[in-house]
């Protein structure tokens, strides 16, 4: 009798673990080549090598762009973080937002424009033009080993203003930072 009821109990702490286990959520990814307009999606990838244009899109999770891709943003909402590591080119402006971070990593050129951004804005060893201008950015803006030119103008940032070993060295000016430090001292 002992065996039945050890293994009505444990059969019972089995179910009940099942019925408790929350289903996970799964995020759907849209692959983006051509346009894309006033949607709602979770996560958006722009695969190496495409031409995505968003135009007022939301994305309720993260957008990644490829290898020698471009991303043209205008007036889009992002929840999670924008990232872009070997793109030919990235333009977010049109009063834009991102819940997250905006990273463009080894690419080419980028323009980020009149975007308010909660978490960090990087431009980090790009061989084209980056720009940041007019963006309201709640962590820091930092600019490493860029060497297609660098400007920075007018821009709140609640963090830090980090700019080096860039190649030429940045320009712009009007940025309220915590700090400006290094080769944006001046900015």
């Amino acid at each position: 009798m002992n065996n039945v009821h050890t293994h009505l109990a444990i059969g019972a702490t089995v179910l009940a673990a099942l019925l408790t286990t929350a289903p996970q959520a799964i995020a759907e990814e849209r692959v983006c080549r051509g346009t894309i307009g006033a949607v709602a999606l979770d996560n958006i990838r722009v695969p190496d090598g495409a031409r995505c244009v968003l135009n007022g899109t939301q994305a309720n999770g993260q957008v990644v762009v490829g290898t020698g891709s471009t991303l043209v943003a205008n007036g889009v909402s992002i929840n999670g973080n924008l990232q872009a590591e070997g793109s030919r080119s990235v333009q977010l402006r049109g009063t834009s937002t991102v819940g997250g971070s905006v990273q463009i990593v080894q690419g080419g050129g980028a323009r980020i424009e009149n975007a308010s951004i909660n978490g960090d804005l990087l431009f980090d060893s790009n061989d084209r033009f980056v720009q940041a201008l007019g963006n309201s950015i709640g962590a820091d803006l930092q600019a490493f080993q860029n060497t297609g030119g660098v400007r920075i103008k007018n821009n709140v940032i609640d963090g830090n203003l980090q700019c080096k070993a860039n190649v030429p060295a940045p320009t712009g000016s009007g940025n309220q930072a915590s700090s400006k430090e290094d080769q944006c001292a001046r900015l």
